[in-house]
């Protein structure tokens, strides 16, 4: 068991209350990767029953051949299990990292449905690739000859980095705009370095940038260029800018002091840890320090800063979520880490307003009833008459999910259609919107979503991309009578 929690791969149904301190609790992923050797990668690599309906691989959105490069690590066959598990996925040592495995692969492993827990797929993944990059196996993808023709991407998170790495390869010219000052989208700013070291999202994007994308770092869409001018530039281009706009909540007390959105709240800890220097950190208004820190919501975002309150020295960190446990949309996995770190859930309850004069120093909340299930199978959560209750809090963060911003007025392209939810309405085939040459993928079309879903919609739209081109190319030209 203690081997077990020291890789932090045991099922949650498996976990033992950890009584260690909560600094000895609080190991990075780094630390934990650090002790997984060629010995436990074969080992559990072997453990892979190879069995005649893959469902580990059936419910991997990129589809990656997880049995055959499973089995090549039992063989000590590092490289070639390389070469497979990089052919369906653009960053496998990123999603080796982050994905919820225990939703996905893992969760559907055949060893795992009988009992006896699943092979720790995301571990032996990202120490493969890992070892990939520490042996330089992994190289620029270089197109074997240039198409003359340049394609614009809005967006440099994992879904615009994907598709930018698929049209370089087919020779295109690759540009990528980008908002921020660094690329990788919320791969830098949203999630947290114990999770994601960023130095492994640098290397990619310097291995992009060998192989020719082009780079346009502080790049505003809408300010420095509008969509119509960028269509002018490129044969297509695609939206891939994922959804940043927080959801809100309209209580009582909701514009106090020191209630902030999740997303800002985790930007200003990655851009610390990245050396920047920011205002809202440095006076405290976006740091957890000696603060007992109260966040909304229960998905992966609000378990992300759940634990970075718990590292940056917050006095008491608790999560309020509508639902149970087994309700929560995010990975229980993460769950039972943040509980190990000393983070207290408050299950079902729901915040009703923010007590305060200038800042925020309380939470009212009510407790919550679930009742008869909705058309969507989840029950219906219902106040209970007399429940209420407040919570202390020097800092809440709203981690309530996310929304599009409204991409038409933004980008000065009022002709772009987009559904009742604000994503962009494209053709599912091919991932192209109502105007003829414009492509979207990742959460700008899907809703927020995970990662590898992002590398999936990007690798397909990159596809989606190329057929428009070349039939564009193909397409006979007018020829004016005379």
């Amino acid at each position: 068991m203690a081997n077990q929690r020291m890789l932090g791969f045991v099922h949650t149904a498996q976990r033992m209350p950890d009584k260690r301190p909560a600094a000895e609790r609080r190991q990075d992923f780094a630390e934990i990767y650090a002790r997984f050797s060629d010995e436990r990668a074969n080992e559990q690599a072997n453990r892979c029953s190879q069995c005649g309906v893959p469902f580990c691989q059936v419910h991997c959105p990129v589809s990656n051949n997880i049995p055959d490069w499973l089995k090549l690590t039992s063989e000590g066959r590092l490289e070639e299990a390389y070469e497979v598990s990089q052919a369906t996925n653009n960053f496998p040592e990123i999603c080796g990292r982050i994905c919820p495995q225990d939703r996905l692969c893992e969760g559907n492993c055949v060893i795992e449905q009988s009992t006896h827990g699943a092979v720790t797929i995301g571990s032996v993944e990202k120490y493969i690739n890992d070892t990939a990059w520490d042996q330089g196996w992994v190289k620029p993808r270089t197109p074997s000859r240039e198409l003359g023709l340049s394609v614009g991407v809005i967006g440099a998170g994992p879904a615009g980095l994907a598709a930018a790495e698929e049209l370089r390869a087919k020779g295109y010219e690759v540009h990528v705009y980008d908002r921020y000052d660094r690329m990788g989208g919320l791969l830098v700013y949203g999630i947290p370095g114990f999770k994601l070291e960023k130095s492994v999202v640098e290397r990619r994007v310097k291995l992009l940038a060998d192989a020719g994308v082009i780079y346009h770092p502080n790049f505003e869409v809408g300010r420095d260029a509008s969509l119509p001018e960028l269509r002018r530039k490129h044969v297509a281009v695609l939206v891939a800018t994922g959804v940043y706009k927080a959801r809100d909540i309209k209580a009582p007390g909701s514009g106090l002091g020191n209630i902030v959105a999740a997303l800002d709240y985790l930007t200003t800890s990655n851009k610390v840890s990245l050396g920047d220097t920011v205002e809202a950190y440095e006076n405290g208004s976006l740091n957890a320090a000696g603060k007992h820190v109260v966040v909304l919501g229960g998905g992966d975002t609000a378990m992300d800063c759940v634990r970075t309150a718990i590292r940056q020295g917050a006095t008491s960190v608790k999560c309020l979520y509508r639902r149970d446990r087994k309700n929560m949309p995010g990975s229980q996995r993460e769950v039972a880490h943040a509980e190990e770190e000393g983070v207290e859930f408050i299950w079902q309850a729901a915040p009703e307003g923010f007590t305060g004069d200038s800042v925020v120093t309380g939470v009212r909340a009510v407790r919550i009833h679930l009742g008869v299930a909705d058309a969507t199978g989840r029950q219906t959560p219902q106040v209970i008459e007399g429940s209420e209750f407040t919570v202390q809090a020097d800092l809440v963060i709203k981690a309530l999910g996310f929304e599009p911003e409204d991409l038409p007025n933004a980008f000065d392209e009022p002709e772009l259609k987009v559904t009742r939810w604000g994503t962009l309405l494209v053709d599912h085939r091919t991932k192209m919107t109502n105007m003829d040459g414009v492509f979207a993928a990742g959460d700008i079309v899907r809703g927020a979503s995970l990662v590898v879903w992002a590398i999936r919609d990007g690798r397909d739209a990159a596809e989606g991309i190329h057929a428009y081109a070349k039939a564009k190319a193909e397409a006979p030209v007018a020829v004016a009578a005379e």
